[in-house]
């Protein structure tokens, strides 16, 4: 095996990802941030239009459904969350971080429909001391579990092995 091979193993927790790897990742990067960004600059006039021809009341038809449904993938977030926490699975990042989305646009939502109505404060209150901490704890919880899963850079690498 050769010396590159060897740095590179998979499991070897200070091992260096081999340069066509991290060449591959820099590309796909490169290819994520140029497709967000569009998306991005693309989102900017379709909510201006949005907040020009949307009118203020609406009758709704399926109330009932998109709340529920919301509050099942709440649930199936949790879940998934939970049991892959429990696991003690680097994916429940992925869960982590729906669930995360998932409580602040349920904040969103349920204090915007109910502003000017005696139920806004209840919302309000939700929101504030439940659903918003939730989602920031959980996302400063991800970011430290995305930190433990960086490599090293090469600087790190040769202080720690001063002969390589």
């Amino acid at each position: 095996m050769s010396e590159a091979q060897e740095e590179s193993r998979p499991g070897d927790p200070g091992a260096a990802p081999a340069p066509e790897l991290l060449e591959r990742i820099r590309r796909e990067q490169r290819h994520t941030l140029r497709l967000l960004t569009v998306c991005a600059v693309g989102l900017v006039p379709w909510t201006v239009l949005l907040a020009l021809t949307l009118p203020s009341h609406y009758q709704v038809h399926q109330w009932r459904l998109a709340w529920v449904g919301l509050d099942v993938l709440l649930v199936i977030a949790m879940t998934a969350t939970a049991i892959l926490g429990w696991l003690r699975n680097n994916a429940v990042i992925v869960p982590a971080v729906g669930l995360a989305v998932l409580l602040t646009c349920d904040a969103w939502f349920d204090v915007s429909l109910t502003f000017g109505t005696s139920g806004v404060w209840l919302s309000a209150a939700l929101a504030v001391f439940a659903e918003l901490p939730l989602a920031g704890y959980l996302i400063v919880r991800v970011t430290g579990l995305i930190s433990l899963g960086q490599w090293p850079s090469a600087e790190s690498r040769r202080e720690e092995n001063p002969k390589t």
